[in-house]
């Protein structure tokens, strides 16, 4: 008999559930596309990569078909050289990195028990950034402008305009614009892993995957920051003939080198990690146990990480560098084999504890592991110098990456492909065509790549498009380009798995693996993370709390209501998951949209040197940023704090490290300081190859440089003094001293300028005076930017958007003025002191 009661709580929960439905539904029409939910950008994501994927897969194809026979002149040399700079383009950076970023959007808020990330607007803006950046590098080729320089774009080749044309500053760019969504993405994971997780899942408690995604997140923090030093370094040659990578003015290609694959080899890990999380979900469910090792496992991930950052000389044994060098390259190349084994032997060790379900994802992901540690042994081989000079720049090392990033990341894709699919609409993929495409792919990437070792061996260079008959390579490469035709079947297979139709197929069960993780429990047709935020007690809890499911769809936990009309989310401890804030989340907009066309369109105009159409982007870009900042941050709430269920109550509105503003702006920071660091990195390693680094160049000296950053010091002090005016309620100080602020980072900024400019150094004549202006460029922007910052506590101060109880604002300006500080001392004790003590 149902009690009045219990049908009375069940018309609260469906009229709950309806206006959390009215506040996180989606926009229609075309007004679709603006859209924030991390299930739409997860997906638009995943399959942007996809698309990305076959673009490259065709390429790689074509590629097979030129070297099938010896002497082949199905496409040019020009050609093949733009698919090959292409197919590795697009496999590292549009979609081994994006389809990561994808899965995590779309997984992680109901894996940690969240409602959303903590800036889906962010997560937008890195998805729009991506795609359009992809289709600029694309693009390219149908107009015969695409990059033909390689993935790695080395100099001098690269950086001669003559040799390269514009393909080149396609290139660097189209990536960079690519860049800035991949450290988006890296921000908004970090904080979200973080911060935004339910209440009770401490970090010992958090599912390995975000383990993983936590990990890989600061791994893109401290990698590709050293690409985008390098990017700036490259064009700036390009650009304006800055002789960075130029021997005959005091620069050399290998720092290009060094920049490149500190960025690299970290990226294959940034790769490979993902994909091990995958398998760290998958096994335990088929298993139908928790994982063996828990901590070992979250250990080897974190030194997998770690030691890869040692390896990136690993890829050039063969510069000439000294034996030393080689020694410890070489150690900690073979080093990292270790903990990748750990990772290995869990699952191992898992499935062993366990009694293995058989299923299409397991067949995935169990092929991709046997593939990835054939290409451990090889790599293993590589990372000893002799047997490097031996196969370095032949086929033996097409081999090896493609075995270790194919296996290591694709066939685990497929297998998460094949195991969360039904989070997406409720239904499964085909068990029969998932096997016919895992054997398929299984059979043909070894058919297709195994033979290259032995290509390799036998002396068969990498990036030729054809070869004489008379070398003993056509049967090896006609084999190969047999197997790559066999392995496209498969994937094209489990795209046609993908696409078919689906509407007769009946809806399966909400958690069809009886899998333990919360993100079974979200609802493919809901665009929340979950329907109330639960408590958290353990590591599997839909095996280890039955009820919990039941009672989160019921609303029975946090926020189960939207009754103001916002979208809310849970803000806890780092450490502790305890609740500390009420977090609303930005909703539908157009500001993500425009702020990355406009982007978009500075890096496409620099690309074509169009300076007007630049600035007019860059204005636009910068209106639209400022308008998304004021309308989407800090916002000042109605009621100080909000009852969020279970007899709860937490504040709408902090500041300073308890509040997700805060990370952003120190995970940021970091990045950025990464990126300062690699241009010091380089002002050094011309000191460490040149007798004379300055070449008789006068420099800075030491007053002007000296000033200036004793001025920086000053503007930081101000920056420290409105804060704490500010919070003592001073309105007329506080805006006073920000005034202050402004005018003392122009004039640092002035005087930091004057130095270079009144000894006449000529960035063009010789490289030390071209480390010296980038330096204090670099120094000058971020000044620029921080002046704006302090203007724009300023304008919201006057607004009545920044007081003393609600100084979110100020203290994010604060802390990047703390790495601010930092950047202007080291640049100019680095430019102003260290010359006159050589």
């Amino acid at each position: 008999m149902i009690r009045p009661s219990d049908r009375l709580q069940d018309d609260e929960g469906d009229a709950q559930a309806a206006r959390l439905r009215k506040v996180w539904a989606n926009p229609g029409g075309w007004r679709y596309w603006t859209s924030v939910n991390n299930t739409q950008i997860g997906l638009w994501y995943a399959a942007t990569a996809f698309i990305f994927l076959l673009f490259a897969g065709v390429l790689a194809l074509i590629m097979r078909a030129q070297l099938a026979v010896p002497g082949n002149d199905l496409i040019s040399a020009d050609f093949y050289s733009q698919a090959f700079t292409l197919h590795g383009t697009v496999m590292m950076f549009l979609f081994a990195v994006p389809i990561f970023e994808a899965v995590a959007i779309f997984l992680l808020p109901p894996m940690l028990g969240a409602r959303e990330l903590p800036f889906p607007r962010l997560g937008a803006f890195g998805f729009w950034s991506f795609l359009l950046g992809g289709i600029f590098v694309c693009g390219s080729i149908f107009f015969d402008a695409a990059p033909s320089s390689g993935w790695f774009m080395y100099p001098p080749l690269a950086t001669d305009e003559n040799l390269s044309g514009i393909g080149a500053d396609i290139w660097l760019l189209g990536l960079s614009f690519i860049e800035v969504a991949s450290i988006a993405a890296a921000v908004e994971l970090i904080v979200g892993i973080m911060k935004c997780r339910a209440p009770g899942m401490r970090i010992n408690l958090m599912p390995l995957f975000a383990w993983y995604l936590l990990i890989v997140a600061g791994m893109i923090l401290f990698a590709f920051p050293p690409l985008i030093a390098g990017d700036i370094l490259f064009e700036l040659q390009r650009m304006f003939d800055w002789p960075f990578f130029d021997p005959a003015r005091g620069g050399d290609p290998l720092l290009w080198q060094h920049l490149f694959w500190i960025f690299g080899h970290p990226e294959v890990y940034i790769i490979f990690l993902p994909s091990i999380a995958l398998m760290a979900m998958i096994v335990p469910t088929f298993a139908q146990r928790p994982i063996v090792g828990y901590s070992w496992i979250v250990l080897a991930a974190v030194g997998t990480g770690f030691l890869s950052f040692g390896l990136w000389v690993h890829h050039m044994f063969a510069t000439g560098l000294p034996q030393i060098s080689l020694a410890f390259f070489s150690a900690a190349s073979e080093a990292v084999a270790i903990p990748t084994a750990v990772q290995i032997f869990v699952f191992i060790a898992t499935m062993l504890a366990g009694r293995v379900i058989p299923s299409t994802p397991m067949l995935f992901g169990m092929g991709g592991i046997i593939i990835f540690v054939i290409g451990g042994l090889t790599g293993v081989m590589v990372a000893v110098a002799p047997f490097d000079w031996q196969a370095h720049d032949t086929y033996f090392i097409v081999a090896h990456l493609h075995y270790v990033l194919i296996g290591g990341m694709l066939f685990p894709v497929i297998a998460g492909i094949y195991y969360y699919y039904p989070l997406i609409d409720a239904k499964h993929l085909s068990d029969r065509l998932g096997r016919i495409a895992f054997w398929l792919m299984f059979a043909g990437f070894n058919v297709s790549f195994f033979p290259m070792h032995l290509t390799g061996l036998l002396g068969m260079p990498r990036r030729v498009f054809t070869y004489p008959d008379d070398v003993g390579w056509n049967g090896l490469n006609l084999i190969s380009t047999l197997g790559a035709f066999v392995f496209a079947a498969g994937i094209s297979l489990v795209v046609l798995d993908v696409l078919r139709p689906k509407h007769r197929q009946r809806r399966g069960e909400q958690n069809p693996w009886n899998a333990g993780t919360l993100e079974w429990i979200s609802e493919p047709k809901e665009n929340w993370g979950v329907r109330s935020i639960p408590f958290v007690a353990s590591r599997y809890p839909l095996w280890d709390q039955p009820a919990l499911a039941r009672q989160i769809g019921e609303g029975r936990w946090y926020l189960p209501d939207a009754e103001e009309g916002r979208r809310e989310g849970l803000v806890t401890s780092v450490l502790d998951a305890r609740p500390e804030q009420v977090l609303r989340v930005g909703g539908t907009s157009y500001v993500t949209i425009i702020s990355a066309l406009s982007l978009g369109a500075v890096f496409v105009a620099l690309t074509f040197k169009w300076w007007i159409a630049t600035m007019v982007a860059a204005t636009v870009c910068f209106c639209a940023i400022v308008y998304w900042l004021w309308t989407g941050t800090a916002e000042i709430p109605e009621k100080a704090e909000k009852e969020v269920g279970v007899g709860l109550t937490l504040p709408l509105y902090t500041s300073g490290p308890p509040s997700v503003g805060w990370w952003a702006m120190f995970i940021t920071m970091v990045g950025d300081s990464t990126a300062f660091a690699s241009l010091v990195f380089g002002y050094f390693f011309y000191w460490t190859i040149h007798d004379d680094f300055t070449a008789g160049v006068i420099g800075p000296g030491m007053k002007w440089p000296l000033l200036s950053a004793a001025l920086f010091v000053a503007a930081w002090l101000m920056v420290l003094m409105a804060r704490h005016l500010n919070g003592r309620g001073s309105i007329i100080l506080t805006r006073a001293v920000l005034a202050v602020g402004v005018v003392l980072a122009v004039v640092a900024s002035t005087a930091g300028f004057a130095g270079p400019w009144q000894y006449g150094m000529d960035p063009r004549a010789h490289v030390y005076a071209a480390i010296v202006w980038l330096l204090t460029a670099w120094t000058l922007v971020h000044a620029a930017t921080g002046a704006v910052m302090l203007a724009y506590c300023l304008a919201r101060h006057f607004a009545g958007r920044l007081t003393k109880d609600h100084d979110m604002d100020i203290g994010n300006v604060a802390l990047y003025w703390h790495f601010m500080a930092i950047t202007a001392v080291v640049t100019f004790i680095v430019i102003g002191l260290f010359p006159e003590v050589l």
